[in-house]
């Protein structure tokens, strides 16, 4: 399982960060699921956050880079990409990762990376922190969203 060697994080005081969710409505369980879990997570912060929704996660770069252009000191990015019997999954996903790094690195802001990429669809009920889920990667993105801002701005300073 991929969170094998994952760090305990303890909850950040981020009660001046804006961010902005961005969600997928693709494989609406799965999303719904990562949508609470990087709620949790921002309410826990004390941030002030939205949500805005995307048809899909190839939706997802340019209104993260919108949200981050108007204001917002983070985005996290969330979406779902199960694999079928064509290339498409292959497209939307390289389109998806590599829009939302060019996003950060284009805004010098932090982006949560929470865009599932899956072989099929236990795999994502498997990391959406969901009831019996044994990974919560709503919360994982919108927590290295937080820390990263929080890292920016001590750089900055």
């Amino acid at each position: 399982m991929s969170s094998d060697g994952a760090p305990e994080h303890q909850t950040l005081n981020a009660a001046d960060l804006k961010v902005v969710v961005v969600a997928g409505t693709w494989h609406e369980t799965i999303a719904e699921g990562l949508v609470a879990g990087a709620r949790r997570e921002l309410q826990a912060s004390g941030a002030a956050w939205s949500l805005v929704r995307v048809p899909g996660s190839f939706e997802l770069p340019v209104v993260s880079k919108a949200a981050l252009d108007a204001g917002a000191d983070a985005v996290v990015a969330l979406g779902v990409i199960i694999r079928g019997g064509t290339p498409h999954f292959d497209f939307v996903s390289s389109a998806a990762t590599d829009g939302l790094t060019r996003v950060a690195l284009d805004t010098g802001k932090p982006v949560g990376f929470g865009v599932l990429t899956l072989d099929d669809e236990q795999q994502g009920l498997d990391r959406a922190g969901l009831p019996g889920s044994k990974e919560d990667k709503g919360a994982e993105a919108a927590h290295a969203a937080i820390a990263t801002a929080l890292t920016l701005r001590e750089l900055r300073a």
